[in-house]
């Protein structure tokens, strides 16, 4: 017996939605940077109305592929 929608919504976490404001606190670069990241499409965002919205996992997981070694 397939799973309701009820029952999968409420196994899943919600997702912490960040403005890009935040998510240029967070990553300590300016607005634009981020603009241009998420029109570039190297960052998922979703549109709502005319801002944008990014999950706090697509921002560490982006950040964890950014890293590098130095040296």
């Amino acid at each position: 017996m397939a799973p309701t929608s009820r029952e999968r919504t409420e196994s899943l976490p919600d997702p912490k939605f960040l403005t890009i404001a935040e998510v240029a606190s967070v990553m300590r670069v300016s607005k634009m940077t981020v603009y241009r990241l998420v029109h570039n499409g190297e960052l998922p965002a979703v549109r709502v109305g005319r801002s944008f919205r990014v999950t706090e996992d697509d921002v560490n997981e982006y950040l964890r592929k950014s890293f590098y070694s130095a040296g």
